[in-house]
């Protein structure tokens, strides 16, 4: 990963409420290059409603969140260009083969054009699957081939919604790998999951919401 300008992500005051329930009230954090953000709460504690506020995809009731600090609804582009969401829904084109979803991802712009599309997808655990109709991988693979498109895009902060579902111990230790790398790397990481997570020497903030 080049060496740029340190960015920060930063959760100012933010509030979201649903149903009459408020999912959290003046909720702040700040994660920066190397650092890693665990969300933790109980279901229906608005942890993906987070996630999709920290992505610009949900707007809060109040608050803001902040990039470089800017406010990323004025800095859109650029923001999203630095960002690599990963949801429930794995966005995985079912008729296109793992290697086509990859060479799909590096069309769309702000790739690293350096990574071996091949490798990516041996990264994950799906050496010799590169040219299999999606539709016919299992949930799990599927779910490998959306998380070898961080290896792809460029960005320096990965927003991972339950990123270890349908996946093995094998699969869940690839994933830890690839978390552990990025973090060196400067780059920063904040994602949701039920599992317990070894990220070694990783620097890791646990973000609770009480619902």
């Amino acid at each position: 990963m080049e060496d740029r300008e340190q960015p920060k992500l930063e959760a100012v005051q933010l509030v979201c409420a649903r149903d009459d329930r408020t999912l959290f009230d003046g909720l702040q954090f700040t994660l920066g290059p190397r650092e890693i953000a665990q969300v933790e709460g109980p279901n229906g504690s608005g942890k993906t409603t987070l996630l999709r506020i920290i992505c610009g995809l949900t707007l809060p009731d109040a608050g803001e969140v902040r990039w470089c600090g800017r406010n990323i609804l004025d800095i859109r582009f650029e923001y999203f260009c630095a960002v690599a969401y990963i949801g429930h829904a794995h966005a995985v084109k079912a008729e296109l083969t793992p290697i086509e979803n990859l060479q799909m991802t590096r069309a769309l712009g702000n790739a690293r054009l350096s990574v071996d599309l091949v490798e990516a997808l041996d990264r994950v655990g799906l050496w010799g699957y590169e040219h299999v109709p999606c539709r016919t991988l299992s949930a799990g693979q599927r779910r490998r081939v959306a998380l070898a498109r961080l290896l792809v895009a460029d960005a320096r902060l990965w927003v991972l919604d339950e990123p270890f579902t349908a996946l093995d111990r094998t699969g869940r230790r690839d994933i830890e790998a690839m978390l552990i790398d990025h973090s060196a790397a400067g780059g920063m990481a904040i994602l949701t999951t039920h599992h317990v997570v070894e990220l070694g020497e990783c620097t890791v903030t646990r973000i609770h919401l009480n619902g």
